[in-house]
């Protein structure tokens, strides 16, 4: 009889991998960073554990898209009031706040639910070209996916 193998907390290993976004598309990247951060490109996923490793996002402000998205695309929130909801649309919120453009696409990609949040904690996302996370030794996305 075959028995199913299921991780152990302490047999999980967690690297860090650091992503360019410079000139690159923003649903393309985000599949690659959603799919690291669920741990799918490690030969033991299992589904239901947390297996990915952690994530550095850097340029994010230089990330392009196709289309009149930069236009079109429109990000909503509602204030909690009467007649509170606000929109603003991707050109306006990369201007602002490029993390937050990364972060939402993301957090459209993982399971939205308590392993969600947790794995949207080993997101780190930064608009320009330095971080502050290099005694970790992050990897290269090139590396760790095929």
């Amino acid at each position: 009889m075959q028995k199913t193998y299921y991780p152990k907390a302490d047999e999980i290993q967690r690297d860090w991998v650091v992503v360019d976004a410079n000139d690159q598309t923003l649903g393309r990247l985000v599949t690659q960073i959603s799919s690291v951060l669920l741990g799918k490109h490690k030969p033991s996923f299992t589904p239901g554990v947390e297996m990915g490793d952690y994530v550095i996002v850097v340029n994010a402000a230089h990330i392009k898209v196709t289309g009149n998205k930069l236009d079109d695309k429109m990000y909503y929130h509602h204030t909690g009031y009467t007649g509170g909801i606000k929109s603003t649309n991707l050109r306006d919120l990369l201007a602002k706040h490029p993390e937050r453009v990364i972060e939402k696409a993301v957090w459209g990609m993982l399971p939205h639910n308590r392993m969600g949040h947790s794995l949207m904690r080993k997101l780190r996302v930064y608009p320009g070209a330095d971080h502050p996370h290099a005694a970790q030794n992050p990897k290269s996305i090139e590396e760790v996916l095929p």
